[in-house]
């Protein structure tokens, strides 16, 4: 209810104080255009922060475009507080820095040729032309300083109507740029997962194409897609599905989600636990994953973890009755949290039933907190050095196998043992 409640304030909050009122942004926009007459307009908004705004959702990353070029926006910033960086000076793009804002301003483009993954661009002042090399029609819309729109693709109506729609013909816009494939999935899920028969059999047409897209670029686009809080509807859609599991067939347990679906709060999932959800097995589905895409260490750790500890699940009836509170002091909460997500989604045996005590066991731990330190050891007569950190090891493991009990007297006793 307080949370119900904190979005409704925050929802009227952005629609009285839009955030192109923000006193940075104003500044950013009468730099640029400074010098210049008012009726030639120089930059809008566009993208994804026009369509969050138009959507009434929060806005996290703010684009420009402008129709000047990359050395003329730094020339206009030289003599300001504001810091521009080179992010992407190849493509058009500068980032401005503030205090309180990072925005990307990038130069109109048209495109000239392309091959599925480089786009050969040049830059123009035509904002007709530059919204036409953009995918879908709910990205190009453009909106000015003083909220005004400019929509030249008729994006404004589909984004009412949840409809994601590539811009001109579908097979020429991916042909552009494979990646847009996946891009398509991801507005997809965020709107509408049905998808129209004739965009369908253009995506799975060129679905070939994507093998020409980097990993990196593609692991990106997936992070995000898993990120999504509609993600669980990917299988009400068939074809949505279907192209998803073409491009990713190392998640070959989508139907788990149906089962996610029973017991899950959207405030316990998130991407790392889907990632176990959809790839972990009795085979190491999950290492195929780490080979493809060499996501980040984090990733991989995280995804070794969970199979590790649903390996002890299957063997040991204990991980959730006695050895629970040693569990959670070892791995921490959230991890068993999302251990117990992921152990039913994985197995018909675990009921409901099963699944709400040991997330009610685990929500009620208090975890246990190691009452020795090398400070107390060196009280105790040890000398600094790495005898400590063993010590401080096998104080620990004796702690914890004894119920997060141990007495003095036997704490001076394993300091003279291992001190020797």
């Amino acid at each position: 209810m307080l949370s119900q409640s904190l979005n409704f304030i925050e929802k009227l909050k952005r629609t009285f104080f839009p955030f192109y009122k923000n006193k940075d942004l104003k500044f950013i926009f009468k730099t640029l255009q400074d010098g210049i007459p008012e009726e030639k307009i120089v930059a809008r908004f566009v993208g994804g922060c026009v369509r969050k705004y138009l959507s009434n959702e929060k806005i996290d990353d703010i684009d420009i475009a402008s129709i000047l070029t990359s050395d003329q926006i730094k020339e206009k910033f030289k003599n300001t507080s504001l810091k521009v960086i080179d992010t992407g000076i190849k493509h058009g793009t500068v980032t401005v820095v503030s205090n309180n804002q990072k925005v990307e301003i990038t130069t109109l483009r048209k495109d000239v040729k392309t091959d599925g993954r480089h786009a050969e661009v040049e830059y123009t002042d035509d904002w007709k032309k530059d919204s036409e090399r953009r995918d879908f029609t709910i990205n190009a819309i453009y909106l000015d300083i003083n909220g005004k729109i400019f929509d030249p693709q008729k994006g404004k109506d589909d984004l009412k109507n949840n409809n994601v729609k590539f811009i001109g013909d579908p097979q020429k816009r991916i042909e552009e740029d494979y990646l847009r494939i996946i891009r398509f999935i991801r507005f997809k899920i965020m709107y509408d997962i049905n998808v129209e028969p004739s965009t369908s059999d253009a995506i799975k047409q060129n679905l070939d194409g994507i093998k020409k897209i980097s990993r990196e670029r593609i692991l990106i686009e997936l992070l995000k897609i898993l990120s999504l809080k509609n993600f669980l509807q990917i299988n009400q859609s068939k074809n949505l599905k279907e192209i998803f599991s073409m491009i990713f067939p190392e998640f070959l347990y989508l139907d788990r989600l149906e089962r996610l679906k029973k017991v899950y709060d959207q405030s316990e999932l998130n991407r790392d636990i889907l990632l176990g959800v959809l790839l972990i097995d009795d085979k190491e589905n999950q290492e195929y994953f780490l080979h493809k895409y060499k996501p980040s260490n984090k990733i991989k750790e995280i995804l070794e973890k969970f199979s590790k500890n649903l390996l002890k699940i299957k063997n040991d009836r204990d991980f959730f009755e006695k050895d629970l509170i040693k569990n959670v002091y070892l791995n921490g909460k959230n991890h068993l949290i999302a251990l117990n997500l992921i152990n039913f989604s994985m197995s018909t045996k675990v009921k409901s039933y099963d699944f709400t005590k040991n997330l009610n066991k685990i929500l009620k731990i208090k975890v246990p907190l190691f009452p020795i330190d090398g400070k107390l050891l060196k009280q105790r007569g040890m000398k600094e050095g790495q005898t400590i950190g063993k010590v401080l090891k096998i104080l620990e493991k004796e702690w914890m196998n004894n119920n997060f009990k141990i007495s003095d007297q036997r704490v001076n006793e394993l300091i003279q043992i291992n001190s020797n």
